[in-house]
């Protein structure tokens, strides 16, 4: 039976091809539009590291005083860490895993003759940073905690800066001038990309691309290496050296806790040493302050994903519904229409479930069609936001669930639209139709 109703859907289709081709073509233009911004919403909120975020934490304390005014629009410096707190929590190892890390810029001055030097993004990082995130590596290993307490002059480059400099071969061994300095490359990541870069500054492009090279974190602070991201003060420390000062926050730090009794107690943890700095003077803000957030809660406490984008989704939706609302309009005007046929077949038997059965497979037969054709348009679209200035905009790629979302999407709405049309059609007296025929 059911493959009988498809075959009068399409009979009737086929006698009103302008009717049809417009309630394609509608739902097309509203599946096509939603879909783009839903599969850009998607893209931008989905797990960075999936099977491996639910144990990944970053804690948060407040060092800035009471008086401090933060800017409107600039970063918030207690979402970082100063050295002297990244450090203390560092050494007290109440975490499975944890390390600090912060980004930076470098200039690097390839040995190979021709090649002029370029500027590469990368991370300064204490050792564990590698088995805390699970970096895959094509040749050699991280550096140890040894090498970073002896600030050794070691590097581990990407897989993209090592195909630049070695073209994709055994670069372990080698040396990479970065800056003013040579390191020894210890070992070589396979390609890792997770989006956002979850760990980065919050002030930074989130939806860049891949560090290019990871540096120990005290070798950088020994040479005084340039930072990305917020380097804010609010003291009056003007040191040698302001990485190391109390009063500047500019490091991340990352956390591996394994289970809610570690959670518990890390986040206890947190509160005790700001009652302890407070109790020092160090700290002059409640010690309630102290947070832990995991993974994909700090991603929505970065706030990532801009105001527009959300906007433009809920302009996408209104534009779905006005297409739903016409539609509705359309098949109604077109099965009414049809009331003589209808009654003709309630006159024969038909029952009212068996009308409603038909008209509401037509209605999914023009939204099938509608969604192929969503499908298009929805790549149109994701094409023109790739082409944006955005840094997300590279990842407005539609995957195989949202491909089969959008046609999926297309036949409820077109179904759930066809729903009162159909009804409304079954409930016509035959009595009435069949005297004017």
């Amino acid at each position: 039976m059911f493959v009988y109703y498809i075959d009068l859907a399409l009979h009737s289709l086929r006698r009103s091809p302008i009717l049809t081709g417009l309630m394609v073509l509608a739902i097309g233009l509203g599946i096509g539009a939603s879909m783009t911004m839903i599969t850009v919403l998607h893209v931008m909120t989905a797990d960075p590291l999936p099977g491996k975020s639910a144990q990944l934490f970053r804690p948060r304390l407040d060092p800035t005083p009471l008086d401090y005014k933060q800017h409107e629009g600039s970063p918030d410096p207690s979402d970082n860490f100063t050295w002297p707190d990244a450090m203390a929590l560092l050494d007290a190892h109440k975490a499975t895993r944890q390390a600090a890390m912060a980004g930076g810029s470098l200039l690097v001055r390839p040995s190979r003759e021709g090649m002029q030097p370029f500027d590469a993004n990368g991370r300064y990082a204490t050792a564990d940073i590698f088995a805390l995130f699970g970096v895959p590596f094509t040749y050699g290993q991280g550096w140890s905690d040894a090498q970073d307490k002896a600030r050794a002059r070691v590097v581990v480059l990407g897989d993209g800066l090592n195909r630049q400099l070695f073209g994709g071969r055994d670069s372990v061994g080698r040396t990479v001038r970065l800056g003013d300095t040579d390191f020894r490359v210890v070992g070589v990541t396979a390609r890792w990309q997770p989006d956002p870069l979850f760990y980065a500054d919050t002030s930074s492009r989130q939806y860049a691309a891949m560090d290019q090279f990871f540096l120990p974190l005290a070798t950088a602070v020994d040479l005084q290496l340039g930072v990305n991201g917020n380097f804010s003060g609010w003291g009056k420390d003007r040191g040698a050296n302001r990485m190391l000062s109390a009063t500047t926050s500019w490091l991340q730090l990352w956390v591996q806790l394994d289970g809610p009794a570690q959670v518990a107690a890390y986040r206890q943890f947190l509160v005790d040493y700001s009652a302890e700095q407070k109790s020092l003077g160090r700290f002059q803000k409640p010690a309630t302050n102290a947070a832990l957030y995991g993974l994909m809660a700090w991603l929505a406490h970065a706030n990532l994903v801009p105001d527009d984008v959300r906007l433009q989704l809920w302009l996408a939706l209104g534009f779905l519904l006005v297409c739903m609302t016409n539609i509705v309009a359309l098949l109604l005007a077109k099965f009414l229409r049809r009331s003589g046929e209808i009654s003709v077949r309630r006159a024969m038997g038909a029952r009212r479930r068996d009308i409603f059965l038909q008209l509401g497979i037509e209605a999914a037969v023009i939204g099938t069609a509608g969604g192929v054709s969503g499908v298009a348009i929805a790549q149109l679209g994701l094409w023109s936001v790739r082409q944006r200035p955005d840094d997300y905009a590279r990842l407005a790629q539609m995957d195989v669930p949202m491909l089969l979302g959008t046609v999926a999407l297309a036949i409820a709405a077109s179904t759930l639209a066809g729903l009162l049309p159909a009804w409304r059609a079954c409930r016509l007296p035959p009595g009435f139709q069949l005297k004017t025929l």
